[in-house]
């Protein structure tokens, strides 16, 4: 069998990992030929491949990025590559599509999945906003890094009797917020899902001057620092796991697909499930947070 791999959209820590687990389980289980576009779908439709087998995958377990590049492809484009699917997938000649992505990357997939291509999708995101899985790789070390760096914010913070307003990533979901606030200690978070008036947060700043602080406050923002690097052991692990069982779904003729997590397990849910809605926090995690700050 002749299995293709991509990485699309934003990078993410593990997404190497998934690659490598990929290539091992099918080529050393399966004797399976393993090709990865690059650079996400433009390689996809462009025919743009190479073969990946175990030397290529050799020493890509800690990598932060993506040895086959990413990008992300212009909707109209690609609608009429799918109408066309026959071809593609004939052009490149492979027997199953291991996308690896996120909510862009999974309805991509899953436009395929309908247009008649075989594909079993792997979730990825450091918001952990994909819907049908419980947790996302990419997400804790994204946590961590967050956390590494309002624990260093603080003591500069004490130091210097100042307000650190610190900026995370997440889009829609507060997710990274949620998790790293309350690992950080901070004191107050505020999250999309609960909208709030900037003159509020304001208040809360002027409380803490209050306090004994001066009056200054420093805003600081993280940006794409918390989506490189290194992957954490978490991470690693889960992300292994989903590459090895995105293969078996492959040899099971299980398409139409991605891996998700459900408690310690990993099993298979549809694609349009994981596409429909994006995993926000919910109400009982935000009353759990503010029950401490």
């Amino acid at each position: 069998m002749r299995i293709g791999v991509l990485t699309a959209g934003g990078d993410c820590p593990g997404l190497n990992a998934v690659i490598r687990s990929v290539v091992h389980r099918a080529v050393t289980n399966y004797g399976d030929e393993v090709i990865g576009f690059e650079d996400g779908y433009a390689g996809l439709l462009d025919g743009r491949y190479r073969p990946l087998d175990l030397n290529a995958v050799s020493g890509i377990l800690a990598r932060g990025g993506t040895i086959l590049g990413s990008s992300r492809l212009e909707r109209d484009r690609f609608a009429a590559a799918c109408d066309n699917a026959k071809e593609l997938v004939e052009k490149s000649g492979f027997d199953a599509l291991i996308p690896i992505g996120g909510e862009g990357t999974l309805t991509a997939a899953r436009m395929l999945s309908d247009a008649g291509v075989p594909v079993v999708g792997v979730p990825k995101t450091i918001d952990n906003d994909i819907s049908s899985t419980d947790r996302t790789f990419g997400f804790d070390t994204a946590v961590g890094v967050a956390t590494e760096a309002m624990d260093r914010l603080k003591t500069t913070a004490e130091s210097h009797q100042r307000v650190m307003v610190v900026e995370v990533m997440g889009r829609h979901a507060g997710w990274i917020a949620l998790e790293s606030g309350m690992a950080g200690g901070a004191h107050g978070i505020c999250l999309p899902e609960r909208p709030f008036d900037p003159a509020d947060l304001v208040k809360m700043v002027e409380e803490r001057f209050a306090r004994g602080k001066n009056k200054e406050a420093r805003p600081v923002i993280l940006g794409h620092v918390q989506r490189g690097g290194t992957p954490t052991a978490y991470d690693r692990v889960l992300a292994t796991r989903f590459g090895w069982h995105a293969v078996e779904a492959v040899h099971r003729g299980d398409f139409g697909n991605m891996t998700a997590l459900r408690g310690t397990d990993v099993r298979m849910v549809p694609l349009a499930e994981a596409v429909t809605r994006l995993k926000t926090v919910p109400e009982d995690r935000m009353r759990e947070a503010e029950s401490v700050f």
